[in-house]
This record gives C-alpha cells, sequence and structure tokens, in this order.
C-alpha cells in the first residue's frame, strides 16, 4: 500500500527547473533510498514532502504529493501537523543547546504533553527506538553536546521520533560518521520501519544494499529508475543506472 504519492512533481528554484515530472510511490513500512549524483534532486524531493521547501520565496512546486490519499497541499491541511507527521533528520548532527533529556522532550512539551511522567516515558521510549538509551540512561542531563557524533545523530532520530511521526525523512544521515555509528543506524532503521513509513538519501551505495526495500535512481532530476533492491542491483533496466552503481560515473 502507498503511503505516499508523488504525482507528476516538477520543481523550480526561480526559473531553474530541478525535478523533471516526477511520479513516485512509497510504500507503508518499507525503507526507499533516493540514489543518485549532486545536483539530482534527492534533498529537494526530501524537503517537498514536509513542505520545508517553502521557506524559500524563490522556490515552486508543479503537480501534487499524497499521504494516504490526502494532497498535502489541501487548503486545509496544517503545515505544522504535516511536520509532525513527517520528521527529518538532516546530514549536520543539530541537537539543541540544552541536556540530552530536554532535546527529547522539547517537542512533545511543545505540543501540549504537560505531564512529567508521560514526558520522561516518550523521552525513554524514543532513546530506545533509537538504539541509545543503553548508553546514555545514566547522564540524562548531560548536555547533548557531550556526544559523539553518531549519539548525536541518534539523538536527532530519537527527537523525531517523540512527535509520533508516521514517516521519517533522512538526508545523508550517515555523512561523516564512523563505520560502528553507522552501522548502528542503519541498525536503528532496520528495526524502525516496522512502525514508520522510512525515506533515506544513503551515505553511498552500499548503505542503500544493505537497508533498502525499494530504491529509486534519479539523475539531474528525473527518474531514472525504481524498482526493488534485488531489480535495481542484480537486473537493472537502465545502463545509466547500472553505470551509476558500479561506480562508472557519479
Amino acid at each position: 500500500m502507498a503511503k505516499i504519492e508523488i504525482r507528476e512533481m516538477s520543481f523550480f528554484y526561480g526559473e531553474k527547473q530541478v525535478i523533471f515530472n516526477l511520479s513516485l510511490d512509497v510504500i507503508e513500512h518499507q525503507i526507499l533510498s533516493l540514489i543518485g549524483p549532486s545536483n539530482s534532486g534527492i534533498t529537494t524531493t526530501l524537503r517537498s514532502l514536509n513542505r520545508l521547501f517553502e521557506i524559500n520565496p524563490e522556490a515552486r512546486l508543479e503537480g501534487d504529493i499524497l499521504i494516504d490519499g490526502k494532497s498535502i497541499f489541501d487548503a486545509d491541511t496544517s503545515v505544522t501537523e504535516l511536520r509532525r507527521r513527517i520528521g527529518m533528520v538532516f546530514d549536520v548532527q543539530s541537537p539543541l543547546p540544552m541536556s540530552i533529556f530536554n532535546n527529547i522532550a522539547y517537542g512533545p512539551k511543545l505540543s501540549g504533553v504537560k505531564n512529567k511522567q508521560e514526558v520522561a516515558e516518550l523521552v525513554e521510549e524514543s532513546l530506545r527506538m533509537a538504539a541509545l538509551w543503553e548508553e546514555v540512561k545514566d547522564r540524562l542531563n548531560s548536555p547533548a553536546s557531550s556526544l559523539s557524533g553518531g549519539q548525536q545523530q541518534r539523538l536527532c532520530i530519537a527527537r523525531a521520533l517523540a512527535l509520533h511521526p508516521e514517516i521519517i525523512l533522512l538526508d545523508r544521515p550517515c555523512s561523516g560518521l564512523d563505520p560502528i555509528s553507522t552501522a548502528r543506524i542503519e541498525e536503528s532503521l532496520l528495526q524502525l520501519k516496522d512502525q514508520y513509513t522510512i525515506i533515506i538519501a544513503p551515505h553511498n551505495i552500499q548503505q542503500a544494499s544493505r537497508i533498502s526495500d525499494r530504491i529509486a535512481f534519479l539523475l539531474m532530476g528525473t527518474l531514472v529508475e525504481e524498482g526493488t533492491n534485488a531489480e535495481i542491483f542484480a537486473d537493472p533496466k537502465d545502463q545509466r543506472t547500472l553505470d551509476y552503481i558500479t561506480g562508472r560515473f557519479g
């Protein structure tokens, strides 16, 4: 079942078109990897799904994006609620300048959760889902900045999870991380897909092959090919896909 339907989406920054007539379904409770070289429109696609692009006055989207069959651009759509439903984690670790506990508690409190016990349970639940609880449970009042880079990135994932989203977007979340930290994040994502729909711009082709259920290959803003992990890596239909995944370009 498609959780997200992108329908004939074209995207412009001013007069420059960066995405061309993109149509793509995202299946519920799967991990979809968006792969492609730089300037392929991957980050723009991610930012379109929660309307984050709207902070740029020159950005313009044509086409439609549906979640559970409803357009995210309908007049009665609350952008705040949309961004709660669709959590996003960026490539640069960005913990808030506060304690580990308050990094997770901040969003729920802002959304109206006042009960201290409920907040504490949300913090623990989110840190457990991000595979970080055991490492930080005895220092929740320490500054988030005291964590390692890999821990900070998992903290950012936990922060997104604390708002109980339905969809998680990750824009190269393992960029700059060591292999051990990367492996822990990948393990978390494989467990989280049972509860969430996940779209990731992976760190590299190898990461896409390890964690993806489906893969979409974008090139210069155009969807070249989309399919299951096995279809893309074992039997790509387009020569450009084969060239990219074997390192012949990009």
